[in-house]
């Protein structure tokens, strides 16, 4: 069984969202699948098919959490030091073309947000970023264009 690498806070989040979904979406839409029968007609009852189809998707949602917190490598980033990036690792790079500065996090792919400065670890740049060291540049292929970055800073915790 694979092992889904993860932070403290993404782990935390996996379990608050499938907390919401047990207690408060599943019966929620039992609720409504209950109100939709009382309606008659089930073939042609949209709102039936309509609950029906939510409860399938929060049940699927369920599974899928239930998975992968099974699987859960939580790494603890405030234990984590050197200047040779890692999964957690905060880095600071400059890009090469614009001498823009960007700082990214390796994080878990179910907690990536490229707007908040998170990229999943198995993202182009975070796999370029891996195992280098401030001073080093990468050059990689993202969806929008080739970039060339310097290692400026390299950080955990």
């Amino acid at each position: 069984m694979e092992k889904v690498p993860m932070t403290a806070g993404g782990y935390e989040a996996l379990e608050a969202e499938l907390k919401r979904l047990k207690t408060v979406d599943r019966p929620a839409v039992i609720q409504a699948i209950s109100a939709a029968r009382e309606h008659g007609d089930l073939s042609e009852n949209a709102e039936y098919h309509a609950a029906k189809e939510k409860q399938s998707f929060i049940e699927t949602r369920v599974i899928e959490l239930e998975d992968k917190i099974s699987r859960a490598q939580v790494i603890d980033v405030s234990k984590l030091s050197g200047q040779v990036i890692k999964f957690g690792a905060t880095i600071t790079l400059v890009d090469i073309d614009t001498d823009d500065e960007v700082v990214y996090q390796i994080v878990g792919v179910d907690e990536a947000d490229v707007k908040a400065g998170r990229l999943s670890v198995s993202s182009p740049v975070a796999r370029a970023l891996i195992g280098k060291t401030v001073g080093d540049e990468i050059e990689v292929t993202t969806p929008g264009g080739h970039k060339s970055y310097e290692i400026l800073k390299v950080q955990f915790g």
